[in-house]
């Protein structure tokens, strides 16, 4: 049976309001030495627009031109970049190997990377920053750290990173699942994505499964002295990857596996996730709504799938509960009937009516 249409059913598509467009300049700006860390950059729209930072999630993903399409060309001057490790950028995971990519790749780098980023492009005062999953993560952390650069934050996919939600996205029933593969006995992702579930345990032996990012990690770092140890890290980057894949779309297309099954960037993308996760995103317990404070002086706007099971909308509920707490309610706060991807039709088309809505930065 083809199912194919009903997996289509959610995407953007061609339902996008702004076409594809060339970037209007590209390029590679050295941020860092020892190593030598390198951002590759692309702008779209209009250069004398009010500017945007887009900031992809991962950690460990990478933009896309499509990303640039949900901005009016005519307003806004668009600045797509890949973080460091990610993407174009240099070196990668891929390219270099994960003891260089991996050097000097922390929040407070990317944080830092940013303000280098504007002054480069000659970006000066308030820009937008609009970022999703763990875009979303690091917009909110580098406006707490420069509230004076931020005009607003639109913010998809909650991404608070405390353990109980990485608990719910890797950990989920893993320690009892050999015995019993279907039980509920923990929340979690697995529950609606059973059998890629099954994929990413059988990397693992039934006692690496007590706690999987652990084990993950260990085979990331493991420097292969033969073939077969290779291979066993290629596969379990490419089965981490996968299954982060797969789950950020509500209806998953089966067959077709994107970016998300090609080697580099799954070897980028898994290593770096496994990266920040092993370091609590390199980012203070409780530190984003602990300063709920400064991000209340921002207009925040957020868009959020019902349905994410990467993010579950309970981090949205603690992001919004922690903005009232500091006395201002969110710009907006749209609840999808969708779910992770920002590439799914509703979070594509709410997130392009915010930005068309927005009051202009020097208003």
């Amino acid at each position: 049976m083809d199912f194919s249409r009903l997996q289509a059913s959610s995407k953007i598509a061609n339902a996008w309001v702004y076409p594809a467009a060339e970037p209007l300049n590209s390029g590679l700006l050295k941020v860092d030495s020892d190593p030598d860390h390198h951002l590759y950059w692309e702008e779209y729209g209009n250069r004398a627009g009010e500017p945007v930072m887009f900031l992809h999630g991962g950690p460990g993903g990478a933009c896309a031109p499509d990303m640039a399409r949900f901005f009016d060309p005519a307003r806004y001057r668009v600045i797509l970049f890949d973080q460091r490790g990610c993407g174009k950028s240099a070196p990668t995971v891929a390219s270099a190997g994960p003891a260089v990519a991996l050097r000097k790749n922390t929040t407070a780098d990317l944080i830092a990377d940013i303000n280098k980023l504007r002054d480069a492009l000659g970006i000066e005062g308030r820009m937008h920053v609009f970022g999703g999953s763990w875009g979303s993560t690091l917009a909110m952390a580098y406006a707490i750290a420069f509230p004076q650069h931020c005009a607003s934050l639109i913010l998809r996919g909650i991404f608070l990173g405390a353990p109980e939600d990485l608990e719910y996205l890797y950990q989920g029933n893993a320690a009892t699942f050999a015995d019993a593969p279907y039980a509920l006995t923990a929340p979690g992702a697995y529950i609606h994505y059973p059998d890629e579930w099954a994929a990413l345990l059988s990397v693992l032996t039934p006692a690496e499964r007590g706690n999987v990012m652990a084990s993950y990690k260990a085979i990331f770092d493991m420097v292969p002295a033969n073939a077969a140890e290779r291979e066993r890290q290629l596969h379990a980057a490419l089965t981490w990857s996968l299954w982060e894949g797969v789950i950020s779309n509500m209806i998953p297309e089966s067959g077709a596996t994107g970016k998300f099954g090609e080697a580099d960037f799954a070897l980028c993308f898994a290593q770096i996730e496994a990266h920040y996760f092993a370091n609590n995103l390199f980012i203070e317990p409780g530190h984003l709504l602990d300063n709920a404070d400064i991000l209340a002086s921002i207009p925040v706007h957020i868009v959020h799938g019902r349905f994410d099971q990467v993010c579950p909308l309970t981090q949205a509920s603690r992001l919004v509960e922690a903005l009232r707490g500091a006395g201002a309610e969110p710009a907006t706060y749209v609840v999808t009937n969708a779910g992770h991807s920002a590439m799914e039709r509703e979070n594509a088309l709410a997130l392009t009516a915010i930005m068309d809505g927005l009051p202009t930065i020097d208003a």
